[in-house]
């Protein structure tokens, strides 16, 4: 799924600011910066994960990356920075994407785009045009792009 989406995305992300919310085991955020993005932004909050995404980090030596051990949701709605990608992979049984999903179009740059994974098929909603989109097993995702006014 990762190297669909970074097809997806282009094989560089040169000069692209990027969110990564659930950060998780930060494949998405290490990539993302790896593929040249100025700014990485990975938010978990599991202090413990949090403690191995530090680790990794310093292993890694990415100035690009910043880690922030805080709630994706409550990140999502305090923050003032702004996206070219946004990366969604939150616990498939809650419901952070519907609440999150009102609050993207404010993180996004004008021409910025979200990929979301889900554990089923999600309706971003009428705002939301749907670029890409795949499933594997039981895993769907997709890549957003909001529908400019």
């Amino acid at each position: 799924m990762r190297e669909t989406l970074f097809n997806w995305l282009g094989q560089t992300l040169y000069g692209k600011r990027c969110l990564d919310l659930f950060a998780g085991s930060g494949a998405l955020g290490f990539e993302a910066a790896s593929r040249e993005a100025e700014q990485v932004v990975m938010v978990e909050q599991d202090r413990s994960v949090y403690k191995v995404l530090q680790d990794s980090l310093r292993k890694l030596d990415m100035p690009n990356v910043a880690l922030h051990c805080n709630d994706g949701l409550k990140f999502a709605m305090q923050t003032n920075l702004t996206f070219d990608v946004v990366f969604l992979d939150p616990p498939f049984q809650s419901d952070l994407l519907t609440r999150l999903m009102p609050r993207l179009a404010q993180l996004l740059t004008k021409d910025g785009m979200v990929y979301v994974e889900s554990g089923g098929a999600f309706d971003a909603g009428p705002d939301w045009q749907v670029l890409k989109q795949q499933r594997a097993g039981a895993v769907h995702y997709q890549l957003l792009e909001r529908i400019q006014a």
